[in-house]
């Protein structure tokens, strides 16, 4: 029958919208308190308010996650509200599609700084919380570019390689604690992101992979008993052609 989340503490970065968003209120309808963060503080001020709405505790924090003391100050306020984690969605990320010789340094660093020092900053603070309790999940949002590079996606492909080389590491030495850490690589997902790449036709818009597709599948990831993890996984849309 797997576990319940039923009253579980979540911490979800990104989560003003896109995967973030969906997976926020996912867990929500499932019981779990949730705590999230984002740049944005007017949408994560309408986010709380959805989750509220839930029944579930809920807050927010505004935070740069390429920055440890604003994420440390974040996780500070979300455990100070509704406690401890048991969950981290590390989700935040931007993207960045150029020639390499055609890259700003800065730009190229900065994904970099986002999507992995993000991850690595979030989960350095939230880890501790997990090895007390010695059990929890952790989900690191990669992408199929972390597999295979393309053509203009150096820096992105660069940070998606990175995370999963940190998921797999940081995998191996929480295992004795009971700690699933799971980075997942879909493809191309309907999200602002995207669609500010202009990497979606809008003719076939319902047949890429959506958010809560993601959200649903994280949620029944999360269900399976602990004794069970899936390291990775790969979530291609069927038919996108």
């Amino acid at each position: 029958m797997g576990q319940s989340l039923n009253g579980k503490v979540a911490i979800v970065t990104g989560a003003a919208r896109g995967i973030g968003k969906a997976v926020a209120i996912e867990l929500a309808k499932q019981r779990v308190n949730v705590g999230i963060i984002a740049k944005t503080e007017e949408s994560l001020i309408e986010m709380k308010a959805r989750l509220l709405d839930l029944g579930v505790k809920a807050e927010y924090a505004v935070a740069d996650v390429s920055k440890l003391d604003e994420v440390e100050a974040a996780i500070k306020k979300l455990n100070d509200s509704i406690g401890t984690a048991d969950i981290l969605i590390n989700n935040a990320g931007i993207g960045g599609f150029t020639k390499l010789v055609d890259s700003d340094p800065l730009e190229w660093k900065r994904i970099i700084d986002v999507n992995l020092m993000g991850t690595y900053n979030v989960t350095r603070t939230v880890l501790p919380q997990l090895i007390e309790k010695n059990k929890g999940d952790i989900i690191n949002i990669s992408s199929t570019n972390g597999l295979n590079g393309a053509p203009g996606s150096s820096a992105y492909s660069a940070s998606k390689f990175g995370v999963i080389g940190l998921t797999e590491s940081v995998a191996q030495e929480v295992r004795r604690n009971n700690i699933r850490v799971s980075a997942l690589t879909p493809s191309t997902i309907v999200t602002d992101l995207a669609a500010g790449s202009d990497l979606l036709d809008e003719n076939k818009i319902d047949q890429y992979i959506h958010p809560i597709d993601i959200a649903e599948y994280i949620i029944s990831q999360l269900k399976l008993d602990n004794r069970v993890y899936i390291k990775n996984a790969t979530l291609i849309g069927t038919n996108p052609f």
